[in-house]
């Protein structure tokens, strides 16, 4: 049987660099599903949908959508999107269109169907809490507002995206805001995951903390 190692946390926090390399160490597939909400929400910015747009509209729009992810790569109408998805507007609007209902919906069983090929692990939002509640090992991944900031600006200028910093804290802490507010699977920590601070810390720091507490069955 199948089994998937699950890691919630905020944006920045550093939950696809450590998925990464858990599953390429562990022999599991990696599931982004950031990545799926952001191809989510490129679907929806094409349509011509934002903030504003009703239900109707966003299942409309929706019903014309087809998401995928194999092996880090993430497919929109099958085609490789993988790189769109990671531009400023397009992550921003993953946040936005994820309270929507009809959003998480769509997108629950193709996370799900994700684990009937390979084991997995798998990092977002609600992993721990609605998609995979019955996860071998549950994590809550954190850092300091400051330090997530500091990181996404990093990840951007190298990406040669300009970036103002101070904006970029803004943006943190809003989309904290409304990622822990919503109605609708909001971010939060399961008492059964295990609560790993990456503030200060390096990669590896962390990534061996995290496979040290699998290998032991701690989890």
């Amino acid at each position: 049987m199948n089994k998937v190692i699950a890691i919630d946390g905020p944006s920045g926090a550093g939950k696809s660099t450590i998925a990464r390399l858990l599953a390429d160490e562990l022999g599991y597939q990696y599931l982004d599903t950031g990545a799926l909400y952001r191809a989510v929400a490129l679907s929806l910015l094409r349509c011509g949908l934002n903030e504003v747009s009703t239900d109707s509209e966003v299942i409309a729009a929706l019903e014309k959508t087809k998401v995928s992810f194999r092996n880090g790569t993430v497919f929109l109408n099958h085609k490789d999107v993988s790189q769109e998805i990671r531009a400023p507007e397009a992550s921003h609007y993953a946040s936005v269109f994820s309270a929507r209902r009809a959003v998480r919906e769509f997108l629950l069983d193709i996370q799900r169907e994700a684990l009937h090929h390979a084991s997995l692990v798998a990092e977002g939002r609600d992993m721990t809490t609605v998609v995979f509640p019955y996860a071998s090992g549950k994590f809550y991944l954190d850092a300091s507002a400051e330090e997530r900031a500091r990181r996404r600006a990093l990840e951007l200028k190298a990406k040669g995206y300009d970036v103002d910093e101070e904006k970029m804290l803004f943006d943190i802490l809003e989309r904290d805001a409304r990622d822990s507010g919503r109605d609708i699977a909001p971010l939060r920590k399961t008492e059964d995951a295990m609560l790993i601070d990456s503030t200060g810390l390096s990669v590896e720091d962390v990534f061996r903390q995290i496979l040290a507490i699998i290998r032991e069955g701690k989890v």
